[in-house]
């Protein structure tokens, strides 16, 4: 452990250690590295037939300590992960899912929307969210801090909660398991059945995860991707 004393006082570097576990690759190889993972998180698509056969809970658990390897706002870890593997909280979840959507599709949701929506295929009927061996609801925490006491305040959660989502969603698809993010709107009864607080957090996205059925299909929709020009730009 380093410790600065400036007079009296520890400086804001009263508690670091020496960055041991970076590892730094050869050009060619961190190339290669980079060109590999691009390959691999091509080959990740949100499905929506999923199969009945079991995940073990070891795989769920280790993808959610990645996800909370994530960076956040002041290190507070804004996040909390509910995994759910329970038959009839599953289904709980698909009635009230399936409620909402009924009402999404009919028109809540506005022409423009449900237009946008078409090519995916998508309707009201959600079977994966019971089929699925893993729902794991997501949490977004405005308050706790490190400690969860229920009263420091959180910073920039919505961009710390949406960091760890990504890590989540990465873990899964590198573990070897398919994953959807779903989002029924709103959430709120995420917060009742998964006996969360609503004082302190709030739904931020479900993920479906496990095995794709067998004659899982992928929208051609989804297949179009932005080229890295119409993504990004660099200043050199």
């Amino acid at each position: 452990m380093i410790l600065k004393v400036q007079g009296n006082h520890m400086s804001s570097l009263e508690s670091h250690y020496p960055l041991s576990d970076f590892i730094e690759y050869p050009a060619e190889e961190m190339s290669a590295r980079a060109e590999q993972n691009y390959q691999q998180l091509k080959r990740r698509h949100s499905i929506r037939q999923f199969s009945h056969r079991p995940v073990a809970k070891e795989v769920i658990e280790n993808c959610i300590r990645a996800a909370g390897t994530a960076p956040s706002g002041a290190n507070h870890q804004p996040w909390h992960f509910v995994a759910i593997h329970n038959s009839q909280v599953k289904g709980q979840i698909r009635q009230a899912a399936e409620e909402l959507e009924q009402s999404f599709y009919q028109g809540r949701a506005g022409q423009e929307w449900l237009e946008a929506l078409k090519p995916l295929g998508t309707d009201a009927d959600k079977p994966y969210l019971e089929k699925a061996p893993w729902l794991i609801a997501v949490f977004a925490k405005k308050k706790g801090g490190l400690n969860n006491d229920g009263e420091q305040t959180n910073y920039y959660v919505h961009e710390s909660v949406g960091i760890a989502t990504g890590f989540l969603l990465q873990a899964l698809h590198n573990a070897g398991l398919a994953t959807l993010t779903h989002t029924p709107k709103p959430m709120s009864f995420l917060t009742g059945i998964c006996g969360r607080d609503s004082d302190v957090e709030r739904p931020y996205m479900l993920i479906v995860t496990g095995y794709p059925d067998t004659g899982a299909t992928i929208p051609a929709h989804a297949l179009n991707k932005k080229t890295l020009d119409d993504i990004a730009t660099f200043i050199e």
